[in-house]
C-alpha cells in the first residue's frame, strides 16, 4: 500500500507548473496505451506465386505472429517462471517488486534494480520496437530513469484492465527479440530449431526464456557456454515452481542445447529471390504506386498473391540463358510474358540474362532492366504502330503498298544522309523486295521504303499518338526525352521524325510486351500488374489504386491486325527461328533490329500469352551486336528474327499446352478491305484526265508517272497503291507513253487430226436355253 502511494503521487501530481507537465504527460501515456491495447507489432510480409510457393519476404524485424493454442505450453510455463513468477496474480504490477527496486533505485540516485513484470518488460519493448521511430525515440524508450519506470506502471495497469493474462502473456511471446534478427517465439523456435512455437519442448522452451535476458549477449553461437547455465537457471526456477515435474526438469539440465548447425533465418526482401528478384522489385514498386508503401509491407505481415506463373517463368528463364549467357559481357536480355484479358494483363513472368543481385564482378544487378527504358530501340516492330494508325484512318490489310528500293520523305526529320536534301528523310530497303505488296505482306518481310512512306501518309503524331495508346506509356511521361520537361512523344512530333516508325529509341520492354497483350486483347490497355490480391494479417482484402483499363482501339481493328501480324512465323523474318524450335500453332509475330544492330527484338502473342524478347548492349558505351554466337562485335549483324525469336519461340512452346488452344480471332472486313472513304477507284484503262478526276471526287492527292505502254498515250495502267489507301493521301496514276507496240497474239495451234476409228466390238448373244 505504502509503494501504490508513493508512486501515485509521483504520476500523478495535482499542482503547479510540474502538474501541467504531469497532465502532458499523461496524454502521451493515453496514446501510446492506446497502441498497446490494439497490439499491432510489425511482422513480415510474404509475396508468393500464383501456386502459393513464397517469392520473397520483406520485413523490418522477422516476426511472424501466432494465436496462444500455437504457443507449446511449456514455453508459456518457462517464460512465466524465470521472468514474473507472480504474473498469474499481480494487476500488472508486483508491488513487492517494485517497491523494493524503488527504495534502492532512489538511495543510489539511478536505477538499479527493475522489478518489471511481464506486463511491464512488453510495455517498454512495445515502446522500443514499434512506437519509436528515431534514434532520441528509441533511447528514451529504455532510458534508466524513475519516470520511464512510472510511465510503464500506469500503462501496464491500463493494460490488465484491457487485456485477459493468456492475451497479455501471447502479445510478450509475440513481441520480444531472441537475437539473431529473430523476434517473436514463431521465428525464434524456427532459428534455432527447425520447429513451430506450438511444438517446443521444454529444455527448447527453457532456453528460449533464458535468452529474453539479454538476446544479444546470450547467443549460443557465439556464447554457447552462456545459454546452456542460463537455460539451466530457468530450469532451476521450474523446480522450484512446479515441484510436480522436477524429475522431468532435472534430466533436462543434462541435456544439449541442441540448436541447428547454424540460424534458419529467412532471406529478406527481393535481393534473394533468384530469377524472380526482377519481377519482385516491379512487383514492390507496383504496390507503392497502388498505395501500400515499402514501409508498410516491410511492417505490416500481409500475404502478396502475384501473378507469376512458376511453370512459364521457369521456361522463360531457362530460354533467355540458353540464348544470351549470363555471363555475357556487355550484352543482356529480357522478356516478359503477359496474359491478355478484358479486365487485367496479369504478368506471368519477368525473365533477364542478368542474375539479380549486387555482385557487378559476377555479373548481376539490380537495375530494373526489364522495365525502364534501355537499350538503342526494338526496330521494325514499331512499323505496327504506323500500320494501326493507318488501318484506323481507312486503311485496309489487303491493300498494297509500294515498296520503292528508296524512299525520301519530304517535310521529315532525320535527314542529312548523303545525297539526302534537308527537310528530308531518306531510307533504302536492305534487301530487294517486289512492290507492291499487301499490308499484310509488308508486316512478314518489313521492307523499310513501305512504312516510311506511309507514315508520311499517315502522320508522326497519330502514329506517337497510336503507340502511347497501345501501351508505350513511358514515351509520354514529362521530361522523358531528356530535354527539360519535354516528353519524348512531344519531341518526336515537333521534329516530325519519320524514323520513329523504325523503332531507334530506346524502349521499356515491359510496356513493349503489354503492347502485344493490348493487341491480343481486341485493343484493350491494362496496366501490366503483378498482384492478384494482398490480404492484411487479419485476412481481410486490402483494396488497391489501379489505372483502370481502357478500349484503345476498336476491338475489329486489333483482331484484324491480330490476323496481319500472323505471316512472320510462316514465311517471314521469323520463319527460321519458328521451325528450329518446332513452332506450329497461330503466332500472331513482329521482328525488329535497329540500324546499327546494337539492339533487337521480337514481339509475339497468342490468344493465352503475349510478350517480347529484347536483346540490347547494356553496358555504358554498347556496341554493334553479332549473332551466332551471340557477342559484341564491330560490324553487326543481329536480327529480330535471330536469337531473339529464338527466346521466343523456345519459351513459350513447352508451356502452350498450360493453356487453352491458340487461334487468330476472327477478322473485320472493315479493316480487311479498308474503310469506303478509303477506296481507291478502278481507274484502268481510262483517260488520264477522267482517272485524275475520279481519284479527286473520292478525296485524294494525284500524282502522274509515264511508264512504257502499248496503250493509247494517256491511258491510265494502274494505280500506286491499290485497293485502298489512307484517305487524302496521294495515288500515283500509271500512265501508258504509248511507246510500245502491242505483241501480236500468238498463231493458233494447228488443229489435232481427228482420231482413227476403231471396229466395233461384237456382242455375244446368248443362246436359248
Amino acid at each position: 500500500m505504502l509503494a501504490a502511494v508513493i508512486v501515485a503521487g509521483l504520476l500523478f501530481p495535482l499542482a503547479g507548473g510540474f502538474g501541467y507537465v504531469s497532465n502532458r504527460a499523461a496524454a502521451t501515456v493515453d496514446n501510446v496505451s492506446a497502441e498497446l491495447v490494439e497490439g499491432t507489432v510489425p511482422a513480415v510480409s510474404t509475396m508468393v506465386d500464383a501456386s502459393g510457393a513464397p517469392i520473397a519476404w520483406l520485413y523490418e524485424q522477422r516476426r511472424f505472429e501466432v494465436p496462444s493454442d500455437r504457443i507449446a505450453n511449456d514455453m508459456k510455463l518457462a517464460i512465466v517462471s524465470i521472468e514474473d513468477r507472480r504474473f498469474a496474480e499481480h494487476g500488472g504490477v508486483d508491488w513487492q517488486g517494485t517497491f523494493r527496486a524503488f527504495l534502492t533505485n532512489t538511495s543510489s540516485g539511478g536505477v538499479q534494480q527493475g522489478g518489471s513484470t511481464i506486463d511491464q518488460q512488453y510495455v517498454k519493448n512495445f515502446q522500443l520496437l514499434v512506437v519509436a521511430k528515431t534514434d532520441a525515440e528509441r533511447r528514451a524508450a529504455v532510458e534508466t530513469t524513475p519516470a520511464r519506470k512510472l510511465r510503464e506502471i500506469r500503462m501496464a495497469l491500463n493494460l490488465e484492465k484491457q487485456l485477459t493474462k493468456d492475451e497479455i502473456l501471447t502479445r510478450y511471446l509475440n513481441l520480444v527479440p531472441f537475437g539473431n534478427g529473430s523476434y517473436g517465439i514463431q521465428d525464434a523456435a524456427q532459428t534455432y530449431f527447425g520447429v513451430d512455437a506450438k511444438d517446443l519442448s521444454m529444455p527448447q522452451a527453457a532456453m528460449l526464456a533464458g535468452m529474453v535476458q539479454s538476446s544479444s549477449k546470450l547467443n549460443p553461437y557465439n556464447n554457447p557456454q552462456g545459454v546452456l547455465e542460463r537455460r539451466n537457471t530457468v530450469l532451476d526456477t521450474l523446480i522450484q515452481n512446479i515441484p510436480s515435474r522436477a524429475d522431468e526438469f532435472r534430466k533436462n539440465k543434462a541435456e544439449a542445447l541442441g540448436v541447428l548447425p547454424e540460424p534458419k533465418a529467412l532471406p529478406r526482401g527481393c535481393i534473394a529471390a533468384g530469377d524472380r528478384g526482377f519481377f519482385c522489385d516491379y512487383a514492390m514498386q507496383y504496390l507503392a504506386n497502388a498505395g501500400i508503401s515499402i514501409d508498410q509491407l516491410d511492417k505490416g505481415g500481409y500475404l502478396i498473391r502475384t501473378t507469376l506463373d512458376p511453370a512459364v517463368q521457369n521456361s522463360v528463364k531457362a530460354s533467355v540463358d540458353s540464348v544470351t549467357k549470363p555471363d555475357l559481357d556487355d550484352i543482356a536480355e529480357v522478356m516478359s510474358i503477359i496474359a491478355p484479358g478484358q479486365d487485367s494483363h496479369a504478368l506471368l513472368a519477368m525473365a533477364s540474362s542478368r542474375e539479380y543481385g549486387l555482385d557487378s564482378g559476377a555479373h548481376q544487378t539490380v537495375q530494373p532492366q526489364p522495365y525502364s527504358m534501355v537499350g538503342d530501340g526494338a526496330g521494325s516492330i514499331f512499323k505496327i504502330f504506323t500500320t494501326a494508325a493507318a488501318m484506323e484512318k481507312g486503311l485496309g490489310i489487303a491493300s498494297e503498298l509500294d515498296v520503292p528500293s528508296f524512299f525520301a520523305a519530304k517535310g521529315m526529320g532525320n535527314g542529312g544522309a548523303p545525297g539526302c536534301p534537308p527537310e528530308t528523310y531518306c531510307v533504302k530497303n536492305a534487301g530487294n523486295y517486289r512492290s507492291p505488296m499487301t499490308v499484310t505482306e509488308a508486316l512478314a518481310q518489313s521492307p523499310n521504303t513501305a512504312f516510311v512512306k506511309l507514315i508520311q501518309d499517315v502522320g508522326v503524331t497519330p502514329t506517337v499518338d497510336m503507340a502511347l495508346r497501345l501501351g508505350m506509356r513511358s514515351y509520354g511521361e514529362p521530361g522523358s526525352s531528356g530535354h527539360g520537361s519535354q516528353s519524348l512523344a512531344d519531341m518526336i512530333k515537333q521534329q516530325n521524325l519519320g524514323s520513329f516508325t523504325l523503332g531507334p529509341l530506346a524502349i521499356n520492354p515491359l510496356e513493349l510486351s503489354n503492347v502485344a497483350a493490348t493487341i491480343a486483347s481486341s485493343g484493350k490497355w491494362c496496366p501490366p500488374t503483378p498482384i492478384r490480391e494482398v490480404i492484411d494479417r487479419n485476412g481481410k482484402q486490402v483494396p488497391l489504386t489501379q489505372a483502370p483499363c481502357e478500349q484503345v482501339v476498336e476491338p475489329g481493328l486489333a483482331d484484324t491486325l491480330a490476323n496481319a501480324l500472323g505471316q512472320d512465323a510462316i514465311g517471314g523474318t521469323a520463319a527460321g527461328s519458328a521451325r528450329t524450335v518446332g513452332w506450329n500453332v497461330p503466332v500472331s509475330a513482329k521482328t525488329g533490329t535497329t540500324e546499327t544492330h546494337r539492339s533487337s527484338a521480337f514481339f509475339g502473342f497468342t490468344n493465352a500469352m503475349a510478350g517480347a524478347a529484347y536483346i540490347y548492349g547494356d553496358s555504358p558505351t554498347p556496341g554493334e551486336i553479332c549473332s551466332f554466337p551471340l557477342r559484341s562485335c564491330g560490324d553487326g549483324n543481329l536480327y529480330g528474327g535471330n536469337e531473339p525469336a529464338r527466346s521466343w519461340f523456345a519459351g513459350i512452346k513447352p508451356v502452350l499446352d498450360h493453356f487453352p488452344p491458340t487461334a487468330f480471332p476472327p477478322t473485320d472486313e472493315k479493316y480487311v478491305r479498308g474503310a469506303n472513304n478509303a477506296q481507291i477507284p478502278d481507274v484502268g484503262g481510262m483517260p488520264q484526265a477522267q482517272a485524275n478526276a475520279a481519284l479527286v471526287a473520292a478525296g485524294f492527292r494525284v500524282s502522274v508517272v509515264p511508264q512504257p505502254g502499248s496503250q493509247p498515250k494517256g491511258t491510265v495502267i494502274g494505280t500506286s497503291p491499290n485497293g485502298s489507301a489512307i484517305p487524302g493521301s496521294v495515288v500515283t496514276l500509271n500512265v501508258s507513253d504509248g511507246t510500245q507496240t502491242a505483241a501480236p497474239p500468238p498463231p493458233a495451234a494447228p488443229p489435232l487430226p481427228a482420231p482413227p476409228r476403231l471396229p466395233p466390238i461384237p456382242i455375244p448373244i446368248p443362246l436359248p436355253r
